[in-house]
């Protein structure tokens, strides 16, 4: 996917329409700074909210409302006005496989491994713009942005293969036995390293990343 040959590879397994994803992408992209040329981050969607969970955010907005402070305390991300009218009025509808669709394209359009960051703009354009994530023309702006043929994209995006491929995502990421989002897993070799279940501040996953890495080294040598 967006893995570099060799190196470890932390799976940041999100969700675009995750409060708490908001909060970590942030987190993970630093990740992605400090240990490039040590660790890949490869992002991979989770499809929170498929199925019979697709409806209007009027459904669950106490819920989310409720929440919100909580991410923005822990994680110092900031929920927009916009986003806050967006969840009050009532009637857009959460569906995760528009946005996953969008990072699905982008990363076959990339070649310089900026998924993650990418995935994030998304976050921001709908947790604090309050854009609208059913409609392709908030990613096109996105993906302009990166320089990226927005024609190609464009036409990538009405592909039926294109929501398969997202498709059978969703259905790894259940495979995997992920139970909440984000969950990320550092991978090295054919073992796995649990490193997060939900949200970490930078210095503490990056002590556990740390002490998996060594872990990993150890097991290498046995």
């Amino acid at each position: 996917m967006e893995q570099a040959p060799d190196l470890p590879e932390i799976l940041y397994i999100f969700d675009p329409l995750c409060g708490w994803c908001y909060g970590m992408s942030p987190v993970m992209q630093r990740i992605k700074a400090d240990y490039a040329g040590r660790v890949a981050v490869s992002v991979l969607c989770g499809g929170m909210v498929t199925g019979e969970r697709v409806a209007p955010i009027g459904a669950a907005w106490g819920y989310i409302e409720g929440a919100l402070a909580q991410v923005e305390q822990a994680a110092g991300v900031e929920f927009g006005a916009a986003f806050r009218a967006l969840g009050a009025e009532g009637r857009n509808i959460q569906d995760s496989e528009p946005p996953c669709r969008a990072i699905t394209i982008f990363r076959q359009l990339d070649e310089q491994d900026r998924a993650i960051n990418f995935a994030h703009d998304i976050q921001q354009a709908h947790f604090y713009h309050g854009h609208d994530l059913n409609d392709p023309r908030t990613y096109e702006a996105l993906v302009a942005a990166y320089g990226l043929d927005l024609a190609e994209f464009r036409r990538r995006w009405l592909l039926p293969e294109t929501a398969a491929a997202t498709q059978k995502e969703f259905a790894a990421v259940a495979q995997i036995g992920v139970q909440g989002f984000p969950t990320i897993i550092l991978r090295v070799g054919n073992q796995g390293y649990l490193l997060a279940r939900g949200f970490q501040p930078y210095a503490p996953f990056a002590s556990g990343l740390e002490q998996a890495l060594r872990q990993a080294a150890e097991e290498a040598e046995k």
